[in-house]
């Protein structure tokens, strides 16, 4: 087999796809270009979540003509003249690649001019290649609009994420370089609709509250160290703010973005015994470093970096996070859904004063199943009942010798001989031994079968009516809540955005506890439903999503305290197509036999 080398376009196209690979990507490269040339104002205007459009203004130094032209070559740079440049970057970009990557996937028109320049310059590029290029009035600063992207490479505008998802990256993209960035204003719209207007910041912490909200801002503790190896600085969430799905977790070295799962560890680490397991706390953290001890040049996006000294950095966070829980005396929370946890009565110090001395001691002879005892006291004469005759509905006698209660037999038999014990299993009597049934998975396999119907649109479906709740989520999880609310409408929520980070939850699924609290905690699983991939097949879709709100119904329901509440229970299951299963294949229902329970006497 013959080698050859492959051709410019080709060569570029390939390249491209380790930069650019979503538009999120593309606001990425542009925004961190903006910050570059020095802007104090970067506006982001996105257009079907960037598909058809995605244009970055700037009012920063701007370029000359010939620069213009330039900045669109592979590895064409202002940051970089010798290999010793590689370790001081100070800057976002520095390898050139960015814009050439975005030009050879897409349409860009480039709309630039300096300050001391009277006219500017316009180029434009289809596929790499230069299109025009001329003089234009134009603002000082750049203007970067981006059409069409991946129109050249139709399977990988095949397979991008619908609308909602791409969007939300967008979104992150967004966030981490806004906050890093506090004295440089920033907005994002989306399809002419303002998504974020940020001012300049007096402070990170300002910052914070503008991008996130009031609710991020009101339960996170600031960090300071100061080592000869590292500093670090910003924000850390308090213990009882901790959430199931991720989110507002950012790490920042020397003003950039990157992931880190190793000093993600070092965090969770410092949080050991604080928060329930399977959730994380927010964090916003600054690390300042030598430039030459770390590599920035690792992954094509930059977003991994490699640091010298790591397991020293590791130690120095945990113990600036351990120290910041110290100062504002965080402790490990009480868990008062535990059955095992007692009620503590409280009583003031002023209890005996209070309570009153006459109250009559009890006769320790009294039995209240004695018609003939009443302790000392008169035997109470019959209460007076009016008698409205013969078709009144009332009676003052009561004749029991024709068989009374007859009436409610049917009711009251079947739940006679079912045990429900603390709210979690039933407990009933079958011909081998004991039945034991688990009401939270009983509850799984009920609401299971429920939204199956429900999602295909053979049932509607029932709602409890409740006060409206409004519950902040985001930007991102209003995008999210948007995107899906046919479904939630369906599955029985009715949920309506409110404003730009809120959404308000007039309804939820019969069954489900309405009350605010549980709405605040339901509402923080259905962000983590909701932002999971799903199948690509419609029938394995709404299986996977019916497993998963009907897992969240189960653990949320309202708690079961009656024996006929507990008979509806096992009725609804019953009727189900696999009582004995919950869709994951866990065991509902078990059988103690006589010979197990002989076995424990």
């Amino acid at each position: 087999m013959e080698l050859r080398i492959l051709p410019k376009n080709i060569a570029d196209m390939i390249a491209a796809g380790e930069v650019v690979q979503r538009p999120g990507s593309v606001v990425k490269e542009l925004m961190e270009n903006a910050v570059d040339a020095g802007a104090s104002q970067i506006h982001v205007r996105i257009t079907d979540a960037g598909r058809t459009l995605i244009q970055v203004i700037d009012n920063g130094c701007g370029m000359s003509p010939d620069d213009a032209v330039v900045c669109f070559e592979r590895h064409a740079t202002s940051k970089l003249s010798t290999a010793e440049d590689l370790h001081h970057i100070l800057t976002y970009g520095f390898r050139g690649e960015a814009l050439a990557s975005i030009a050879a996937v897409a349409e860009v028109t480039l709309k630039t001019r300096r300050e001391g320049d009277e006219i500017g310059t316009e180029v434009v590029l289809e596929g790499g290649e230069q299109r025009s290029l001329k003089e234009v009035a134009a603002p000082k600063g750049s203007s970067f609009a981006v059409r069409n992207l991946f129109y050249n490479i139709p399977a990988r505008r095949k397979f991008l994420k619908s609308d909602s998802v791409e969007l939300r990256h967008i979104v992150e993209e967004f966030q981490r370089v806004a906050l890093t960035c506090p004295d440089i204003g920033f907005t994002l719209n989306a399809n002419d609709k303002d998504l974020h207007v940020l001012k300049p910041a007096k402070s990170l912490k300002f910052r914070i509250l503008d991008l996130l909200g009031s609710h991020v801002v009101g339960d996170i503790m600031d960090i300071h160290a100061e080592t000869s190896i590292v500093g670090i600085d910003g924000f850390v969430g308090r213990p009882e703010s901790a959430k199931k799905t991720l989110g507002n977790q950012f790490l920042f070295v020397n003003g950039r973005y990157f992931r880190s799962p190793y000093l993600h560890k070092a965090v969770m680490k410092a949080y050991e015994g604080l928060i329930p397991e399977g959730t994380t706390p927010s964090y916003f953290i600054y690390l300042n470093v030598d430039p030459a001890s770390i590599d920035v040049n690792i992954h094509p996006t930059k977003t991994e970096i490699k640091f010298e000294e790591d397991s020293v950095i590791f130690q120095s966070l945990y113990a600036c996070i351990k120290e910041s829980m110290g100062r504002n005396a965080v402790a490990g929370s009480i868990d008062f859904d535990n059955p095992e946890i007692r009620d503590i009565p409280i009583v003031g110090k002023s209890f005996s004063d209070w309570r009153p001395s006459d109250i009559p001691e009890g006769d320790p002879t009294y039995n209240p199943f004695n018609e003939g005892t009443y302790a000392g006291f008169d035997k109470p004469e019959k209460p007076s009942v009016p008698d409205y005759g013969h078709g009144g509905g009332y009676s003052a006698h009561i004749d029991k010798s024709d068989n009374y209660g007859a009436l409610f037999a049917e009711r009251t038999l079947p739940t006679a001989q079912i045990l429900c014990v603390q709210g979690r299993f039933i407990f009933t009597q079958s011909s081998s031994g004991v039945l034991v049934i688990s009401i939270r998975r009983a509850r799984e396999r009920i609401l299971y079968e429920r939204f199956l119907k429900q999602l295909s649109g053979s049932v509607h479906a029932s709602q409890t009516a409740l006060f409206p709740v409004e519950v902040v989520v985001g930007v991102e999880g209003c995008l999210l809540f948007e995107a899906n609310k046919e479904m939630l409408s369906r599955l029985g929520y009715d949920i309506e955005l409110f404003g730009n980070d809120s959404i308000v939850v007039n309804a939820v699924p019969d069954g489900f506890d309405a009350t605010p609290g549980k709405v605040e905690a339901m509402v923080g699983d259905l962000k983590l439903i909701l932002s999971e991939e799903k199948p690509g097949l419609s029938e394995m879709m709404d299986q996977t999503t019916a497993a998963k709100f009907a897992l969240l119904g189960a653990s949320g329901g309202e708690k079961i305290s009656s024996p006929l509440e507990a008979q509806r229970l096992v009725d609804a299951l019953m009727q189900t197509g696999a009582p004995e299963f919950t869709p994951s294949g866990r065991r509902i229902i078990s059988i103690l036999s006589i010979e197990e329970i002989e076995k424990r006497f």
